[in-house]
């Protein structure tokens, strides 16, 4: 017979006998808070008294619980554990500073085989092939499962699941912008016998992490950091050197900022660090920087970044300078290998900390979470305590030192002092939408703000870029020379063909503008603009949705281009309301000629599902877009 135990809350199992039906018993079993997750075999012990045995009843799989008071990744709200758990698409937030575009997400947690996968991805890691015992001894952790997460999506170290790529070209493999959520990914990996899947970027790495924490029974949630810098050398600045074009010189310049970077934030306590970083903490599994020997970065905890407690586990002072290093340029001398500093900013970095709303598809700005207002006294006193604790003596006795160009090593200390501020100003204006297919037409506006005439040399450069700011092909490069009287405005008028920027436009469809301005007295500035070109399609559901019954789609779709296009498809995905994913050819579209493309979905789940589509051509980068299809219950 069964031993029977009241259920209590501990650090064993316990069972409880319910109701005893003829032949049928119901047995209650309870686990303690920090049991470990994963598989577990249940087997029953019937005994008399002549003889026990073991009957095997089955197996279970244990995840954390959220709706767990004991359990580290409690969290309290029902509306969020619904939105950062149970909700099984999302927005992830792309674009510029002042250009944020919202892109569809199926993440998928509940798809056929995503659990298994999701276990598989734990048992992949290097911890556990090395020692199954230990790594799995600690799977109770969130701090230990997150981190090996972290270093597990990205396939630098492990034969993980995604493989990075950002030169601008996938030709052995799947552009990242093409992805349109997690399920395909994470099937090809695990049917492929784990083999990386081609190709990922940050957007692509986030998505999927979200993915498996939330399956894993962790609450997550994706974060776009927009101007997110990339701070190779720990001093919390990044420093760019460009040419007398506002070029950036890619042999000199390490750092980079972005104009937008992806990752991840789950909800758990830190026992290991005290309650007072309990909460969101960042995990990124982009990689970008080796974190004790492996691509992976986080947690870190998001109450540690804004007190700029960068001494803290884990990798707090990267994810402290995305947000809110300095932004240095530096004008490059070939013929005397020396630089010169043209522009300094405290506040370009971080801006626009964004994340979707609990319940709805607006953007939520969490830059508040991250630092005190820019600029404030509270910002630059955590800036400059996180600079001192970098500065100090190190665990390991090293101390913080800033390496430069040309074997120059300069103290973080020595850079804080404001630069000279120039006696012009200047800003590029768009003059006409910057459509995607179309020429482009800008004016640089220049403004002498002395009450003398100023010569004003300008050399103006344009190139396309990939999102990272990583500059592909120059399509502009031209030089003028502006006199401007005292308080005078002039504008520069800026052209720029689609011809000329055609061929090397890249997927995320972005041109990056300079303008280095040479004025009297040696005075300069430099002048920049990132432009993302603007697409269009729209998609309506013709009809009530309802579980199992056929609903109509209507997409509109244009060509962009002054030309005609041929071979497009549209590419159809969302959880719920269609297996798989489904393909679509789209008729010849004559030049900017606008189509209606109709199709059938059938739900299968009900609620609030996110469906995804997008115009794939190979004439122009994809055009992507996605709707929320709220589908009923079958009466």
């Amino acid at each position: 017979m069964f031993q029977t135990a009241e259920l209590e809350v501990g650090d064993t199992w316990t069972a409880a006998k319910g109701e005893q039906t003829g032949n049928t018993m119901t047995v209650s079993l309870a686990s303690p808070p920090n049991a470990v997750i994963g598989r577990y075999l249940l087997s029953a012990r019937p005994s008399s008294r002549r003889k026990h045995s073991d009957r095997k009843l089955g197996e279970f799989i244990l995840l954390f619980n959220p709706w767990c008071p004991e359990d580290d990744v409690f969290l309290a709200s029902e509306e969020e554990r619904q939105e950062y758990v149970l909700n099984d698409s999302g927005i992830i937030f792309r674009g510029v500073e002042k250009h944020i575009r919202a892109q569809g997400w199926n993440y998928g947690q509940f798809e056929e085989d995503i659990l298994d996968i999701c276990l598989s991805i734990l048992d992949r890691s290097p911890s556990h092939q090395n020692d199954p015992a230990t790594d799995v001894s600690h799977r109770h952790d969130p701090v230990y499962v997150t981190r090996i997460i972290s270093a597990m999506v990205n396939s630098n170290n492990d034969r993980g699941v995604v493989q990075g790529q950002w030169q601008g070209k996938y030709g052995s493999g799947t552009s990242p912008l093409h992805w349109r959520g997690s399920v395909a990914i994470l099937q090809k990996w695990f049917k492929g016998r784990y083999k990386p899947v081609k190709y990922g970027q940050c957007w692509v790495f986030a998505g999927v992490m979200c993915t498996v924490l939330r399956c894993l029974g962790i609450a997550t949630r994706v974060v776009s950091n927009f101007n997110s810098a990339h701070d190779t050398d720990k001093n919390l600045s990044v420093d760019k050197y460009v040419d007398s074009f506002g070029r950036t010189l890619e042999d000199l310049t390490e750092d980079s900022m972005w104009n937008f970077h992806v990752w991840n934030e789950s909800w758990f306590a830190r026992q290991d660090l005290g309650s007072s970083y309990n909460g969101w903490q960042v995990l990124d599994a982009t990689p970008q920087e080796e974190s004790e020997g492996v691509f992976q970065c986080g947690p870190a905890s998001v109450t540690a970044i804004r007190e700029g407690d960068v001494h803290l586990a884990h990798d707090s002072p990267f994810v402290f300078a995305e947000v809110n290093a300095d932004y240095i340029t530096w004008l490059w001398h070939e013929d005397d290998e020396k630089r010169e500093r043209v522009y300094s900013d405290t506040k370009k970095i971080g801006r626009c900390i964004s994340t979707k709303a609990v319940g709805s598809d607006n953007r939520v700005d969490i830059t508040s979470l991250y630092k005190y207002p820019e600029g404030s006294r509270k910002e630059r006193q955590v800036y400059s305590k996180a600079v001192k604790k970098l500065l100090s003596v190190e665990a390991s006795g090293r101390r913080t030192r800033v390496r430069r160009a040309g074997g120059r090593g300069l103290w973080r200390e020595d850079l804080l002092e404001p630069a000279t501020k120039p006696s012009i100003a200047g800003k590029f204006k768009v003059l006409e939408p910057l459509a995607l297919g179309h020429d482009l037409r800008l004016a640089l506006c220049l403004a002498n703000l002395t009450a003398r005439a100023q010569r004003v040399r300008v050399n103006i450069s344009g190139a396309t870029i990939l999102y990272t700011r990583r500059p592909v092909a120059e399509i502009l490069h031209e030089s003028h020379t502006v006199r401007l009287g005292p308080q005078e405005e002039k504008k520069i008028p800026v052209a720029i063909s689609y011809s000329q920027y055609k061929e090397d436009l890249t997927d995320d469809k972005k041109i990056l503008l300079a303008a280095m301005c040479f004025v009297t007295k040696g005075e300069k500035l430099l002048v920049e603009k990132d432009i993302t070109l603007e697409d269009f399609i729209t998609i309506k559901v013709l009809g009530p949705a309802v579980v199992g019954v056929a609903v109509a789609v209507e997409v509109m779709v244009v060509n962009p281009l002054l030309e005609g296009a041929k071979d497009c498809v549209l590419m159809v995905e969302g959880s719920g309301l269609l297996q798989g994913q489904l393909s679509i050819d789209v008729p010849i579209l004559e030049p900017q000629e606008r189509a209606l493309v109709q199709f059938n979905i059938t739900p299968s789940k009900s609620g609030p599902r996110q469906l995804q589509v997008d115009l794939v051509s190979p004439h122009f980068p994809d055009i992507k877009g996605f709707v929320i299809v709220h589908v009923a219950t079958a009466k």
